[in-house]
């Protein structure tokens, strides 16, 4: 990875109005740390920074940083985290970590693909990207902005994963070798029309279900009004019985 420079200032503001206030007159507040030297505040220029990253395939970037009064003329630092506001996207942190040009160090890389995958041009399968980012380590020299893997001969179910990647000279990807970082899968029209006959299915049978819970409940009360008539007929013939002796009489 080439190094690019970055001027950067002391910082006394840490305090969180006068941390606004710094922003506002376009400064970015930040902290360099590292095992050479102790965590300092710094400030950068929003526009330098912000440029030098929007130049950058990924914010993994190595910097030839001087600071301002500083009794080292220049220090190597990678630029190890970058806080963003939610809805600008503005830059409003800036994490340095300090390195030697002699020190292996350990990152996470962006992971892109190339080429169209046989399975999705051919079978219309989907491609699934799993792992987006590489855990590597390497000499600052030699650490790479990305790793980009090539997804042409990849057939439907079948991956790509972390111990088929060829590294770059001089880098480690770390890591389970047999973790997936690429795959091909079926396409899901197929894998959706079973369970969408299985849902009608079910359906119909509750349908069927309701219509016989409902003939059943409207059977009982009509069950009940033939007893109540029953009962009135059998009352009417009981009465009318004495009045039949009493004609007899007569």
């Amino acid at each position: 990875m080439k190094s690019v420079a970055l001027k950067a200032y002391p910082r006394s503001q840490v305090q969180r109005a006068e941390v606004t206030k710094l922003r506002a007159a376009g400064r970015v507040p930040a902290t360099i740390y590292g095992r050479q030297a102790q965590p300092q505040n710094l400030e950068v220029d929003y526009e330098e920074i912000s440029d030098l990253l929007h130049h950058s395939v990924s914010e993994n970037v190595l910097v030839d940083l001087s600071v301002a009064n500083d009794a080292r003329a220049k220090r190597l630092a990678l630029v190890q985290e970058v806080q963003h506001h939610p809805l600008s996207g503005k830059v409003l942190h800036l994490d340095l970590h300090e390195v030697a040009e002699n020190e292996k160090v350990t990152v996470f890389v962006p992971v892109e693909t190339t080429g169209e995958a046989s399975g999705v041009k051919n079978s219309g399968g989907v491609l699934e990207h799993v792992l987006f980012k590489l855990k590597v380590r390497a000499l600052p020299k030699d650490l790479p902005e990305q790793i980009v893997v090539d997804v042409t001969a990849l057939e439907i179910g079948k991956s790509i994963h972390l111990g088929d990647i060829v590294a770059p000279a001089g880098v480690e990807i770390m890591g389970e070798k047999t973790r997936t970082v690429v795959a091909v899968a079926a396409p899901r029209a197929e894998e959706e029309v079973a369970p969408a006959e299985g849902a009608a299915a079910a359906a119909d049978v509750e349908m069927t279900k309701e219509k016989k819970e409902e003939g059943a409940e409207g059977a009982a009360p009509a069950a009940k009004g033939d007893a109540k008539a029953d009962a009135k007929a059998g009352d009417k013939k009981a009465e009318a019985k004495p009045e039949a002796k009493a004609e007899k009489k007569k």
